[in-house]
C-alpha cells in the first residue's frame, strides 16, 4: 500500500487531501474505488469524477483547474489529488511503482478435459478453463483467464504487452507498464497469429462466444461483447468497446476509445473512426457511415471526371453570358 504523500514524493506532483491516505491498487477511473488510485489526462471522462469513489486521483493541471471553474463535486475523492503539468507523462512512474507489489501466487491451474498441444507457454497465475483446446505455439502470459471450452490456434499470443507510451519532452517515449491481464470468457474461438494485448490496468475482455479469426489485433483495454464475429487482419485500438452480436469484416480499422453499438454489420476494409450508437446500422468505407449512403456516393466517385468536365463546361458558359453582357 501507498500513501498519497509516498507517491506524490515518487513522481514529483503537488497534492490536495489527505497526504496519510493509503491506497492498494491502481483503477481505471470507470471501476475505481476508495481502495484505488486512479487517474484522468481525458476531459471525455470528466463525469466519473463525482460517479463512483476514488481514493486518489491523479490528473494534469489544466484538468484540475477545469474540475474547480466549473464547481464540479469531488466529495467522491476519498483522499485527494496529485496534481501535475502533464499527468500522462509521469503514468509510467506510477504503475512501475505499484508494479513493485510482489504477487505471491505463482501457480497456473488447467480445468479437466482440457488439451494442451506442445510448444504452448503459459504464465504465473494463468486459469483455463474445462474442455478447452490450446494449439502448438500459443503463448499465454502471466494472470490471463480462460474460461470453458475455448479453442486457441496455433500462434496466438494471449495477454502481451499493450501498446503503451507516454511521450516525453525530449521526443522519446517512456514505456507505460501493463499492469492488468485477458479474459477470455465461455465459448470462444481466437484464430492463428491473433494477438490480444493486455489492459493496461484492468481486463481486456473477450466476452461468451465471440470468434475471432486469424490475425487479428486487439489493443489494451478492448472489450469484445458475446457473439461477435470477426474476421482476420481487424484491428482494434485500445480503450474501443464494441458490442454484442456485431459481424464484423476482414480488415476493418479501429480507433481507440470508441463504442459500438449491438448487431452493428461493418463492410471489410472499412475504417471506423467514430461511436455507432444506433443498433442494427450497417456501415462501410473509410471513414465508415451509412451502407446506403456508401453505395450511392460510390456511383458519385466513379462519375467525379465526367461532373468535373461538365462543372469546368459550366463555368466557361457562365463566363461568355457574363462577358456578353
Amino acid at each position: 500500500m501507498f500513501t498519497l504523500d509516498k507517491i506524490a514524493e515518487y513522481i514529483g506532483a503537488s497534492i490536495e487531501g489527505n497526504k496519510d491516505y493509503q491506497v492498494e491498487a491502481i483503477a481505471k477511473i470507470e471501476n475505481a474505488t476508495a481502495q484505488h488510485i486512479s487517474f484522468l489526462t481525458n476531459e471525455k471522462y470528466i463525469d466519473y469524477v463525482n460517479k463512483n469513489e476514488i481514493g486518489i486521483l491523479l490528473v494534469s493541471d489544466a484538468i484540475y483547474q477545469t474540475i474547480k471553474s466549473k464547481n464540479i463535486a469531488t466529495n467522491q475523492i476519498k483522499g485527494g489529488f496529485l496534481i501535475l503539468n502533464d499527468a500522462y507523462a509521469a503514468l509510467p512512474k506510477v504503475l512501475e511503482l505499484f508494479a513493485t507489489q510482489s504477487n505471491e501466487n505463482q501457480e497456473y491451474k488447467i480445468g479437466t478435459n482440457s488439451t494442451i498441444y506442445p510448444n504452448v507457454f503459459i504464465g504465473t497465475n494463468v486459469q483455463i478453463g474445462n474442455d478447452c483446446i490450446i494449439y502448438p505455439n500459443v503463448s499465454i502470459y502471466a494472470d490471463c483467464i480462460i474460461g470453458n471450452r475455448v479453442i486457441i490456434h496455433s500462434g496466438a499470443v494471449i495477454g502481451a504487452d499493450g501498446f503503451g507510451f507516454a511521450p516525453q519532452k525530449d521526443g522519446t517515449y517512456n514505456k507505460i507498464p501493463q499492469l492488468g491481464n485477458v479474459i477470455i470468457e465461455d465459448d470462444c474461438e481466437i484464430g492463428a497469429n491473433t494477438c490480444i494485448d493486455r489492459a493496461t490496468i484492468g481486463s481486456t475482455i473477450i466476452r461468451k462466444g465471440v470468434k475471432l479469426d486469424n490475425l487479428i489485433q486487439v489493443g489494451h483495454n478492448v472489450e469484445i461483447g458475446e457473439h461477435t464475429v470477426i474476421a482476420a487482419q481487424t484491428g482494434i485500438a485500445g480503450s474501443t468497446k464494441i458490442g454484442h452480436h456485431n459481424m464484423i469484416g476482414g480488415q476493418v480499422g479501429f480507433v481507440g476509445h470508441i463504442s459500438i453499438a449491438p448487431y452493428t454489420k461493418i463492410n471489410a476494409q472499412s475504417g471506423v473512426a467514430q461511436s455507432v450508437k444506433t443498433e442494427n446500422e450497417i456501415i462501410g468505407g473509410a471513414p465508415a457511415f451509412s451502407l446506403k449512403q456508401f453505395f450511392k456516393s460510390s456511383i458519385v466517385f466513379k462519375q467525379l471526371p465526367e461532373l468535373q468536365k461538365q462543372i469546368t463546361t459550366l463555368q466557361n458558359e457562365i463566363q461568355k453570358l457574363k462577358e456578353e453582357k
